[in-house]
């Protein structure tokens, strides 16, 4: 039996892409990902992730979906939230890996609703799905490291070309004060530019 992952990694920032990771390892191998204590990838410093990852990839096999900032603000035009972003996004891992149980952490109010949707994406799909499931479930964690990692990697190669990126959340006085530089027009386009953050001015009549 195949056992997969999901969690993401990028929901909030104004910067940079949304990451979906998935890890997936035949049921026999579940328990080595246990053996790592693995913690949220919130909760590691960057270079303790990277270590993380490396260790969960010579175990399981790994899969990313990343979602740029400007595919991200051409769905949101076409009225497609952030949640069904990520279920796109949930989906593609799922085809691409699957397997016969998915731990999902939970994007929905209402996990049950979500758990229905997600198993429709498989023939013969489990899915458990609840909220904070990194805290509880090794194999999401795994999954939470691995979005991380490749999410860190695209904010690193930004950072090489951009000074003053900061970590891209809107919380970030450094994050603002880059955006400031630019009026909304000109902004990157790895810039979100749906967000409230950079609200795009109203037309003067």
């Amino acid at each position: 039996m195949k056992i997969i992952g999901i969690d993401e990694a990028g929901r909030g920032p104004v910067i940079g892409p949304l990451v979906v990771g998935g890890v997936a390892v035949q049921e026999e191998k579940l328990e080595k990902i246990e053996k790592l204590q693995l913690k949220d990838s919130k909760r590691l410093a960057p270079g303790k992730r990277k270590v993380m990852a490396r260790r969960i990839k010579r175990i399981a096999e790994c899969h990313t979906v990343c979602i740029q900032a400007k595919d991200i603000d051409n769905l949101r035009a076409k009225g497609i939230n952030l949640n069904e972003i990520e279920k796109i996004a949930i989906k593609k891992i799922i085809a691409a890996a699957n397997p016969d149980v998915a731990y999902i952490d939970c994007l929905d109010v209402k996990p049950q609703r979500f758990c229905d949707e997600m198993k429709n994406t498989i023939n013969g799909l489990k899915v458990i799905s609840e909220h904070k499931a990194e805290d509880k479930y090794a194999i999401v964690a795994a999954a939470s490291i691995i979005a991380k990692v490749e999410r860190d990697m695209e904010i690193e190669k930004l950072k090489k070309e951009y000074r003053g990126i900061g970590s891209g959340y809107p919380s970030d006085p450094e994050t603002i004060a880059f955006l400031k530089k630019y009026s909304y027009e000109n902004l990157p386009d790895f810039v979100r530019k749906s967000w409230a953050t950079v609200k795009k001015p109203p037309k003067i009549p």
